[in-house]
């Protein structure tokens, strides 16, 4: 708490009449190629659930507030260290001693309330505080469509009584399923994170943070949540899901169709792109948690809406656009294509406006 206290006084007293924000910090710390987010920047500064630093940020902090000419009238930048004079170096010691011995503290605080057991922080510090890190602490349920029975029995293993049953066979999402999941966990190690079956859930699992996978057809927690949702975006099924079916966005009296590309080859129908939906919002269960939707009209849509945010290549640009567009990050909605390459899912770019079919909410005035 001291040091939360702490990083947040010298963000709005540090420089009297400078009402520096924790985008410009963000961006004055991490550089305006990777800027850091401000639910990182928050984090660090909050008074209720703080997160701890690491060393190399409280560094670059210490550096930053050495010297008044990190201030170019209102822009902020962190200077070069090797640039800074005696005094300023004498200052950025004396600051940076400060924030280690409080750092010190919060990890021994830390470690006497949970035991031995503290997250890993070169993997938080590395996996950031995106979209799928739930800083509260709370479990997290991820509920993945369901095989539908008659093709579960065609699987080897599949009979709960056999010996060499495999209940993982009963998921129908397993790509996306197991890329989320080691995600998760690693984001979030001091969470506890459930996998459930649509039909397995018990009551108590709904007002935990919710993670979907699947449509409604397979996935009947996502049916529930969608009924008390009001979206502009609904998942239209039918009988021949590979041509006739498709995602549409209502909005006033218009309303629009997104469907997959695939297209005929020697060896059948050949999925080219298929559409995918991220939602986050309110947990429509619980209002102090979230849920969080992952769906498309194909396996590999999903795994490419999963990867999203997930992707080591494009987790970033994609939590930058997400940090952009929707500053509260509270509850939003993203369409957009997945593309497949010879049966390949590639993660989507949603910095890419050629890539996003649509986004709500739309831009403030």
């Amino acid at each position: 708490m001291e040091l939360a206290q702490q990083l947040r006084s010298l963000r709005e007293e540090h420089w009297p009449g400078l009402n520096l924000t924790q985008a410009q910090l963000g961006e004055a710390l991490g550089g305006k190629g990777a800027p850091l987010s401000v639910a990182l920047i928050s984090s660090w500064e909050s008074l209720t659930r703080p997160r701890v630093p690491p060393p190399s940020r409280l560094a670059a902090y210490a550096t930053l507030f050495a010297t008044d000419r990190s201030v170019d009238g209102q822009h902020i930048r962190l200077l070069d260290p090797a640039k800074l004079t005696d005094d300023e170096r004498a200052s950025r010691d004396e600051l940076a001693q400060r924030l280690s011995t409080l750092r010190t503290a919060a990890l021994a605080a830390l470690d006497a309330r949970r035991g031995t057991v503290r997250a890993d922080e070169a993997v938080i510090d590395t996996f950031g505080s995106g979209t799928w890190r739930f800083a509260d602490g709370r479990p997290i349920t991820i509920v993945c469509s369901a095989l539908p029975r008659p093709d579960r029995g065609q699987l080897p293993h599949s009979d709960p009584a056999s010996p060499y049953f495999v209940e993982a066979y009963a998921y129908a999402e397993l790509d996306a399923l197991i890329e989320l999941y080691g995600h998760i966990r690693a984001v979030n190690p001091l969470n506890q994170v459930n996998i459930r079956l649509p039909d397995a859930l018990e009551p108590d699992d709904y007002v935990t943070h919710l993670v979907l996978l699947g449509g409604t057809e397979s996935n009947e927690a996502t049916k529930f949540a969608l009924d008390r949702l009001d979206l502009t975006v609904h998942q239209i099924l039918t009988g021949d899901q590979t041509r006739n079916s498709y995602f549409e966005v209502a909005e006033g009296s218009k309303a629009r169709q997104y469907r997959p590309l695939v297209r005929e080859t020697s060896r059948g129908t050949e999925l080219v792109e298929d559409v995918g939906h991220f939602f986050r919002g309110v947990n429509p269960f619980n209002v102090k948690r979230t849920v969080t939707i992952c769906n498309a009209m194909f396996g590999r849509g999903a795994l490419g809406v999963v990867r999203a945010l997930t992707d080591s290549w494009f987790r970033d640009r994609n939590e930058a656009y997400i940090s952009g567009r929707f500053p509260d990050r509270r509850t939003f909605s993203i369409l957009a294509r997945v593309p497949v390459l010879t049966g390949r899912t590639m993660t989507p770019d949603w910095t890419l406006p050629h890539v996003r079919l649509h986004v709500w909410p739309p831009p403030a005035d």
